[in-house]
């Protein structure tokens, strides 16, 4: 019982309690020395007889000794006294920063400096391993330690997700490489479309289609007791995928090929947000990779053993080149999660290259006049509202991109006309491509998966423009010194025509219903002559996000188009 006015209680028990306590310590004791008795477990050690007397050289060896033990004492004693120097300059440092006024760092504040330190450097890694130069060699790594290359292509744009830079480097490296491609997000897609790119692609290469388990979580001790007792894998949060089973035959096929006890090497290639990581988790039946809705968490190359002969390498993505059109950059590089690019430019790209009418009626919001509304409507239907009840544009143009590089949003392209191989493919690599590949029993899994699989209309999905494929960089010194000027100042021009007309409309838009068909002409000539001769001086200013506040500030413009509350 802790005493008052006093900082410990007292240690005083009573007597009974305390020869209580010595009694069944003895006891104890006792008991100890028995079981080693048994054991023929001896506590005590020999006594050291020393040197005899007999023994030649008894006296040099005695001296030996004698040595040493002086010598160990004298090392003791010179710790001892470095020791004490040091707490002593220890104390006279700690007087010193006291008399100067600063207070001696306690262990909690030497622990959170640690803390801290560790942090920082843990940030510098990951800021390392996020630069465009490691994720080159990281992909270059993949390319070297890899047996098959799978290049991994959203099926609602597979030809914007094609890497021409990649499949040359993959078909002329001298270790003989083979190219597979697999069609992920195929129930994103309509059927027609779908088998209209898979026609296509197989003329070049041969092609799987896949549907990744959007399900799959990490597994817990728990499982793994479970699965050892039953004997059985618990594959059922894999049923919702599809193309399992014929990819892996493929690679299994392809690995008793192999010399030996040599394991297969797959890497999984492509650009951001195609399903790389996801393919992996879905054929392993767990979550053996990071995977999300954001772009870019693969930092570095990670290996994931399917089976005894086979190994799956996941890589991180492919950089896309700068000289691509806005749109590529857009769904195919990371400016935007880089803070290269605001979100805002990139919906505007996306929705010039978007049907007006298709993207009303996807998202459910009404006629708009440009891509600042149109994130206003929307923002306002998905509750995005910032201080003071403004709509959040910003954080609705995040959610848009991630619709459209997610598994969320019904999309396609058009097919283009079959035209010859590219430069760098040619028809004998094209045969050698499909040896040792079952294309018949490769083709009746695809047909079978897609009548399976449940496919949108293509009056519910978007018609995307997407024409060529997207060039990307293999290593950080293909970076052009200064990007094609042509392309950037076609957009700014288009941009800040945009803005003006956009303001116009803004302020008098009685005007802008009833415009005189002589002047607007004219007008867009002058606006287009005025952004060339301020070109490289001034920005464009962004005129004001919030429409409808504009909007209420002319006392006689009224839009009926508009509920007011």
């Amino acid at each position: 019982m802790k005493r008052p006015k006093l900082k410990k209680a007292s240690k005083r028990v009573s007597c009974a309690k305390r020869y209580k306590i010595q009694k069944k310590v003895k006891e104890h004791h006792r008991k100890l020395r028995k079981e080693a008795k048994k054991s023929g477990i001896k506590k005590r050690t020999k006594k050291d007889i020393g040197v005899p007397n007999s023994a030649p050289f008894k006296e040099e060896v005695l001296k030996e000794a004698e040595q040493k033990k002086q010598e160990l004492e004298e090392l003791k004693e010179k710790n001892r006294l470095a020791k004490q120097k040091e707490r002593a300059e220890k104390r006279k440092k700690e007087k010193q920063t006291a008399s100067a006024g600063e207070e001696p760092k306690t262990k909690k504040a030497k622990k959170e400096e640690k803390a801290k330190a560790q942090r920082e450097a843990r940030a510098a890694v990951a800021k390392e391993k996020s630069t465009k130069a490691f994720r080159c060699s990281e992909l270059k790594k993949v390319i070297e330690a890899s047996d098959v290359i799978l290049e991994v292509l959203d099926a609602r744009d597979p030809m914007g997700c094609r890497c021409p830079q990649l499949e040359e480097a993959v078909l002329k490296h001298e270790g003989g490489k083979r190219l597979l491609f697999v069609l992920t997000k195929i129930d994103l897609v309509p059927r027609d479309n779908l088998e209209k790119w898979l026609r296509y692609l197989q003329a070049e290469c041969p092609t799987f289609v896949f549907k990744s388990s959007t399900h799959l979580q990490d597994r817990t001790v728990l499982e793994k007791k479970q699965a050892a007792v039953n004997g059985k894998v618990d594959l059922s949060r894999a049923g919702a995928s599809y193309g399992c089973n014929s990819l892996m035959q493929t690679l299994t096929d392809l690995a008793s090929k192999e010399d030996g006890e040599r394991m297969l090497k797959i890497g999984i290639v492509g650009f951001p947000s195609v399903g790389k990581s996801s393919i992996i988790n879905t054929l392993k039946g767990s979550r053996a990779c990071i995977a999300g809705v954001p772009r870019g968490l693969t930092k570095c190359m990670q290996e994931v053993h399917l089976s005894k002969k086979v190994k799956m390498i996941d890589s991180p993505a492919i950089v896309a080149a700068p000289c691509n059109s806005g749109v590529k950059m857009a769904l195919r590089s990371l400016q935007v999660e880089e803070k290269e690019k605001s979100p805002l430019e990139a919906v505007k790209t996306l929705l010039r290259e978007c049907n007006q009418r298709q993207i009303m009626l996807e998202y459910n919001v009404p006629n708009y006049k440009n891509p600042l509304e149109f994130l206003t409507f929307y923002a306002k239907k998905r509750g995005f509202l910032q201080k003071g009840a403004l709509p959040n544009t910003e954080q609705a143009a995040v959610t848009f991109l991630n619709d459209w590089t997610g598994a969320k949003l019904n999309y396609y392209s058009k097919v283009p006309e079959r035209q010859s191989l590219p430069p760098y493919l040619t028809e004998a690599m094209v045969t050698e491509l499909r040896t040792g590949v079952d294309l018949d029993k490769m083709k009746m899994a695809n047909e079978h998966i897609i009548t399976r699989i449940r496919s949108p209309n293509e009056t519910s999905s978007i018609l995307f423009n997407s024409k060529c494929m997207t060039d990307g960089l293999l290593s950080f010194t293909e970076v052009p010194a200064e990007t094609p000027a042509s392309v950037d100042e076609e957009q700014q021009e288009e941009d800040i025509i945009e803005q003006t007309e956009d303001a116009e409309q803004i302020e008098d838009p009685e005007e802008a219903e009833t415009p005189d068909s002589h002047m607007v002409p004219t007008q867009k000539s002058q606006q287009k002559s005025s952004c060339k001769g301020t070109k490289g001086k001034a920005k464009p200013a962004f005129i004001n996000i919030d429409v409808l506040a504009s909007r209420q500030n002319n006392d006689d413009a009224y839009d009926f188009n508009t509920d007011f509350v």
